[in-house]
């Protein structure tokens, strides 16, 4: 048995290769991706732990900057207490913050992956810092120097002597670049940028003269690190905390495998997508390959072979391909895990040296995978094959489904998509977290039901398509409705690769159309200005920005969105200080009682929710608590609808502002005179100081952030649907190829009486459009309802949600499929266009 299951593999070796190509997909995809992931956690972790090579203690403070009762940071006191110990032979301390450079475009650098950053030069008693390595000149030593990465200085084409115009989060400052150093830092190492600043204005920059975020320690030969950490935490004040740097290491190591972990799911994601409609194929193919042998299997049967031996055959040979798949896919594996590191770099994230990782881990799943995979989806047409009865060596006719075998099929399919169904609806009624658990579970299920079902959906669902087929193209077109339902079981199988990757595909789609027009009308409903300004890689504005926007020309209202603290009524209430008078001309602000103009008389605006939910009315004395810990009363002037881009309470910066050490303004919104004008925007820029780090979006800009992750999202799935149709491409070469071996008799006996090679070639050609079309049709249908389920499961968090049907992307998916179809045919198309006629005919 196992020869004649070695002899059978080879021969088939067309059909068996287009099985190989489905395993292998989905083999490469999981073996690369393990092999990627081990790779670049190799490389980060040998990168962290050479960073803290010589930090024998570090120590962070988490005190808040801002606070005017307790100290800002680690004091010089502090790191000279701790530069006093046994073992200590030098404490270095840093202060970091945002700075960054623009390219000779203007553009921002590092701010794609890594973060633009700025720190301080810690030279010790050598004039060194440790952390930094020289190529070109020296660390800055005065206020007006400043040092850069390597890397950033290639790409703004700075050179040492240079001014550089450096941003932050105020006014653009210019420096001279005094030097140019490689560094070991995970920041930069991943595409960000460093600036460094001399100590003094560095602290003077991002935390106050004389105090420091971060202190490293560095012990003497010999000295042991536990002991310098028992002996530097009694010294440290209130909210610091001190770590071995080896400890250090070890936690960066683990924060990087964790966010690999989310690369590493999306693309196992794809390997699932792949062998779950591999499976399909797989399946298609052996029971194909059963159907072409089914009187060599009953003459097996007839010289005594076993029910057993023959499942055990068509196992073997399931065995044999699996193993070939895992390790052509194996191979595949490692150049994606290459490609996938070669490819990252050219995205601007730079990936630290290192040699590639090859462990048993991905040998083992590739191999798992790859034969446990061949072997399930090939257990089933075995089982068909070994109930091959002997005397069907007699007969020509092939192995056909019994009618008690659809039925049973039919009815275990509609249970099945009646569950998934109910959990589906059940689902979108009840929402939350829950509803969505159970719109997942039911999604399953009814994928399932519905392939159990797709050859018995396939006859109506054809049937409403066939009449498209006869008008234009003729009897071909009336030959290809016919022959496509000939054999639903391998219609269904064949489809079922492109249902589910159009179902997947389909929902996030509606999904995401939905969402993002949902948010597109609540950016046009909620923000009446021209601009708003933020930071282009996070964080906040300087009080300086809003000053200078203030007074740029043309600027009829500007209003910051500047985040306070305040608790009203001994609770603490998200509040949001904004300019009396002009907020109203940059947000719609829609009151439902009371006087916006309030707010200029130092009162405060509430939200109609939190107004309901405290009790508190317009004309209300409240008592509130600022962030410097004053008291004091504030009356409620108004009460207005809520909105997605105002803060439960609204306050005058006027009132907030003396009681911060620096206000938080994590966003401006300016209206100008004339709206959104070019000769507008540059005005704003120019008021900013051409700043590259800090970001001007009009309304549009605005609506293309907001809808940004959806698009990323809609994109990745976009990726998953190619790959279903490379699969599906298989899958309909292989059904045209033995629908063709089947019909050789009859169409030889079509040619004979009329039928042309070209004619021939159009039906089969149109055969393959149908079943593909039929599969997309079929996706369409479950993604959408999946799509409005999931959505009125999110329904109450998202104003203003409406399902849109996104009938020019439907329209693409079925384009698509046809031209799957298309394209699937070329093979078996010529193969029946050039069958000789006589031959043919004489076929059994």
């Amino acid at each position: 048995m196992l020869r004649t299951a070695l002899r059978n593999v080879l021969a088939h070796k067309a059909r068996l290769l287009m099985t190989v190509l489905a395993v292998m997909l989905g083999v490469a995809f999981v073996s690369g991706t393990l092999v990627f992931a081990d790779t670049l956690s190799n490389a980060f972790r040998s990168q962290s732990a050479k960073s803290y090579d010589d930090v024998a203690v570090a120590v962070t403070s988490y005190a808040d900057p801002n606070s005017a009762e307790k100290e800002p940071g680690l004091s010089q006191e502090t790191l000279d207490r701790i530069a006093g110990l046994d073992g200590v032979t030098a404490v270095h301390g840093r202060v970091d913050g945002f700075a960054g450079v623009a390219d000779p475009d203007g553009k921002l650098i590092g701010g794609t992956f890594g973060s633009p950053k700025g720190s301080n030069f810690a030279p010790g008693k050598d004039g060194k810092d440790a952390a930094y390595d020289f190529t070109d000149g020296s660390g800055p030593l005065s206020a007006g120097q400043i040092a850069l990465d390597k890397g950033t200085a290639a790409k703004g084409e700075y050179e040492v002597g240079d001014r550089v115009r450096v941003a932050t989060n105020g006014p653009v400052k210019e420096f001279t670049l005094s030097g140019v150093f490689t560094t070991d830092d995970g920041e930069v190492n991943a595409g960000g940028s460093l600036v460094l600043f001399e100590t003094a204005a560095a602290q003077e920059q991002y935390l106050k003269p004389g105090y420091y975020q971060e202190l490293t320690v560095t012990a003497a030969p010999g000295a042991a690190d536990a002991k310098i950490l028992d002996a530097v935490e009694p010294l440290l004040p209130e909210g610091a905390v001190a770590q071995t740097g080896q400890a250090l290491a070890d936690q960066q190591a683990k924060d990087i495998e964790q966010g690999l972990g989310a690369l590493k799911q999306v693309l196992l994601g794809f390997a699932g997508i792949a062998l779950f409609v591999g499976v399909f194929l797989i399946s298609n193919t052996f029971s194909m390959l059963v159907a072409q042998r089914t009187k060599e299997l009953a003459l097996m049967r007839a010289v005594g072979a076993s029910r057993r031996q023959i499942t055990r055959s068509v196992l073997v040979e399931a065995a044999i391909v699996g193993v070939i798949a895992s390790v052509i896919g194996f191979a595949l594996g490692i150049g994606l895990a290459v490609g996938l590191r070669s490819g990252m770099a050219a995205f601007g994230m730079k990936v630290p040296g290192g040699p590639l990782v090859l462990s048993a881990t991905p040998v083992l799943a590739a191999l798992a995978v790859g034969v446990l995979i061949t072997m399930f989806a090939a257990w089933l047409p075995g089982r068909r094959a070994a109930k091959i009865p002997p005397v069907a060596a007699m007969s020509s006719v092939h192995a056909v489904a019994t009618t008690k075998s659809l039925v049973v099929r039919n009815s275990i399919g509609a249970v099945i998509t009646a569950i998934g169904a109910v959990g589906i609806v059940a689902g979108a009624d009840r929402g939350g977290d829950e509803g969505r658990i159970l719109i997942a579970a039911g999604a399953f299920f009814a994928l399932i039901g519905i392939i159990v079902l797709i050859p018995l959906l396939s006859r109506p669902v054809i049937a409403l398509i066939r009449p498209l087929l006869v008008g234009p193209f003729g009897v071909a077109g009336k030959l290809a409705g016919q022959n496509a339902v000939r054999n639903p079981r391998r219609t269904g199988a064949t489809a079922s690769a492109l249902a589910i990757g159009l179902t997947l595909v389909t929902g996030l789609s509606v999904l995401g159309v939905t969402v993002g027009a949902a948010l597109d009308k609540m950016t046009t409903d909620n923000i009446k200005a021209d601009y708003m300004v933020s930071m282009a890689s996070g964080g906040d504005l300087d009080q300086s920005a809003l000053t200078a926007l203030e007074k740029a020309p043309g600027a009829v209202a500007v209003s910051p969105q500047q985040s306070s603290y305040l608790e009203v009524d001994g609770k603490f209430a998200s509040a949001s200080a904004v300019t009396p008078g002009a907020i109203e001309k940059v947000l719609n602000v829609e009151v439902v009682s009371g006087s916006i103009g309030s707010l200029g008389q130092g009162q405060i605006a509430v939200a109609e929710k939190t107004s309901k939910n405290k009790g508190w009315k317009v004309g209300d004395s409240l008592p509130v608590t600022f962030d410097d810990k004053k008291k004091g009363t504030l009356t409620v002037g108004a009460v207005f609808k809520d909105s997605e881009f105002l803060s439960p309470v609204l306050v005058s910066t006027s009132v907030v502002n003396p009681h911060e050490v620096r206000p938080y303004i994590p966003q401006i919104f300016v209206k100008m005179d004339g709206g959104p004008t070019e000769a507008n925007e540059k005005a704003v820029l120019g008021a900013l100081g051409e700043n590259p780090a800090i970001s001007v979006m009009d309304q549009q800009d605005i609506r293309d952030e907001f809808g940004g992750t959806i698009n990323l999202m809609l994109n990745i799935l976009y990726g998953l649907l190619a790959m279903a149709l490379i699969i599906a491409v298989l899958g309909v070469v292989n059904t045209l190829a033995m629908s063709v071996f089947e019909r050789q008799h009859e169409i030889g006996m079509l040619r004979a009486i009329g039928l042309d090679r070209r004619r021939v070639k159009r039906m089969v050609r149109l055969e393959a459009v149908v079943i593909s079309v039929f599969g997309a049709l079929i996706g369409i249908g479950l993604g959408s309802f999946l799509g409005w389920a999931i959505g009125e499961s999110i329904r109450s968090s998202i104003p203003g949600y409406a399902l849109v049907l996104p009938w020019d992307r439907i329209g693409i998916f079925l384009v698509l499929a046809a031209l799957v179809g298309v394209l699937a045919s070329l093979w078996p198309a010529r193969s029946a266009a050039k069958l000789n006629m006589l031959t043919a005919i004489k076929t059994e």
